[in-house]
């Protein structure tokens, strides 16, 4: 008797169906449709780059473009620049949802669809992509044991993605090789859970805030505590940011650490002493970040944001917009306050001038917008709501993201400084415009609340780390799923992709450091 095979399942009927539908539509641009006037305009300041250019409809994809734009602007072979391309929308068409991408060719996102015909001049805004690409991390190179109790926060140095803090439950940070998957060093001290940990932007100092209220300084070459517990919050910290490279004075690195007790406090790194006490919230501080333009930005659960000025902690604004908790905010800046003079070349000045000097270029490269240095700040809270803010110009919110359905609990700015993906406890992640703070689309997948998410140093990645125990890898140009990881035991709380983008690192419930690499 033969055997008989059993009749598909729905997911093989569906995919089949799919796959059918796929192989019919298969996208091809017309022939007789002659050329398209086309001009290219810069998305940061504005102006447009040389006349508008005559370009056979059929030639006119992303790559060609691409290698116009180039050639417009005088760059030969070697300097070529990978660009992003989005239709600018006419005063009339402003009400539509987020312009459109050019993903593929000007026929497929423009004319197709009847926004514009080979009538018209298409004005196209230009985007400068990374020129080193990150390839998605797809698999765990190492589950590595040894925190007795839950990861709470894990932090990749600046320089490489050889080495990773992670902060845990059972009172200690530990430091960990990426490479060989092995603990490096424990840093043992605090009495209480470890709540946050922060990796300096020169690759010297590693420092965490505890439960037990205080602030620690490691040396992250050799896992030694440096000078005594820093002393004076009254209750646990919850957050700690370094002074941006470009700004210290040589030699004297300080820190802020924001607590319970409603203050954030100033230290000397050096002689690990309280330089400046900002006092004025009157709820817990659940996030502090740092500027690169003097500032420092606080996010309390008293509803409100504050703005200090980090010279002498004076009060500059109060932003209050939310009706609810604010859990967290996030700089436009991050990014490269966070690696200072480290960049994708693995090039380190010789000087520390040389080295200040490149950290200082970095920043105002990645803050400036249409020819101002402008430090944007996003704000996202427990009333579901994001609010996109300039604080250097007004104390009103530029925008106010909604689409959450419940608490948002992170957000983070991509690396480029074009989007924002905010995680919520509704299970999904969102990605908006950073902009205009206009919202972009969701990413769904995970199917318990999402704590924290993490954009590739190149932007073209997003990965984010759930309750419901997987990773997810999204690619930003598709907004689709690219990778699903699967491996923790348990609740995922912490994931932090290496700033070299060689490696994604996370921690969670089941005590398991996992790395994950191409």
């Amino acid at each position: 008797m033969t055997t008989v095979l059993p009749p598909p399942s729905k997911r093989q009927k569906v995919a089949a169906a799919t796959k059918a539908r796929e192989q019919q539509d298969i996208d091809t641009i017309p022939d007789d449709l002659g050329s398209v006037r086309i001009q290219f305009h810069d998305h940061a300041s504005g102006q447009s780059a040389g006349p508008p250019i005559s370009v056979p409809v059929a030639d006119a994809t992303v790559k060609n473009l691409e290698l116009l734009l180039n050639t417009i602007q005088g760059n030969d072979e070697s300097e070529r620049v990978p660009y992003r391309f989005g239709l600018i929308l006419d005063e009339k068409e402003k009400s539509l949802e987020a312009p459109p991408e050019i993903t593929s060719d000007i026929y497929q996102s423009v004319l197709r669809s009847g926004l514009r015909s080979t009538e018209d001049s298409i004005n196209l805004h230009y985007t400068p992509q990374a020129v080193f690409r990150v390839k998605s991390v797809s698999r765990c190179s190492a589950s590595i044991a040894g925190h007795g109790e839950a990861i709470l926060a894990t932090h990749f140095s600046p320089a490489s993605s050889s080495r990773m803090v992670s902060g845990s439950g059972d009172s200690t940070a530990r430091i960990w090789d990426c490479d060989t998957g092995t603990p490096v060093h424990t840093l043992k001290g605090h009495s209480s859970w470890v709540l946050a940990v922060s990796w300096s932007s020169d690759d010297k100092i590693i420092a965490t805030g505890s439960m037990d209220n205080t602030v620690r300084l490691w040396d992250a070459a050799t896992g030694k505590q440096i000078g005594n517990p820093m002393k004076g919050h009254t209750k646990w910290v919850s957050s700690l940011a370094w002074e941006p490279y470009h700004v210290q004075r040589p030699g004297q690195p300080r820190i802020a650490s924001a607590s319970k007790d409603a203050t954030v406090r100033i230290w000397d790194a050096t002689l690990n002493r309280i330089e400046i006490v900002l006092s004025g919230h009157k709820g817990s501080v659940s996030c502090v970040r740092w500027g690169g333009t003097g500032y420092i930005y606080t996010g309390s659960h008293d509803k409100t944001v504050k703005v200090w000025k980090a010279k002498d902690g004076t009060l500059a604004h109060t932003l209050s917009s939310h009706a609810h908790w604010v859990n967290h905010l996030a700089l436009s800046t991050d990014f490269v306050l966070r690696t200072a003079y480290h960049d994708h070349t693995g090039q380190i000045p010789e000087s520390e001038d040389s080295k200040r000097a490149k950290a200082k270029a970095r920043f105002q490269t990645a803050a400036t917008t249409g020819g101002e240095v402008v430090e944007r700040l996003v704000t996202a809270s427990d009333d579901c709501t994001m609010y996109l803010w300039e604080p250097s110009i007004s104390i009103k919110p530029l925008a106010r993201l909604l689409g959450h359905q419940k608490q948002v609990n992170h957000v983070t700015f991509s690396p480029d400084g074009l989007y924002i993906a905010s995680a919520g406890f509704d299970n999904h992640v969102k990605l908006w415009n950073a902009r205009d703070g206009k919202f972009i689309t969701t990413l769904r997948g995970h199917v318990a609340p999402v704590y924290q998410c993490a954009f590739s140093p190149d932007s073209r990645l997003l990965v984010s780390a759930s309750k419901d125990t997987t990773l997810k890898v999204w690619e930003i140009r598709t907004c689709k799923l690219f990778e699903d990881l699967p491996g923790h035991q348990d609740e995922v709380y912490a994931v932090d992709w290496s700033p070299d983008g060689q490696k994604v690192g996370s921690g969670g419930k089941d005590k398991a450091i996992r790395i994950w690499r191409h």
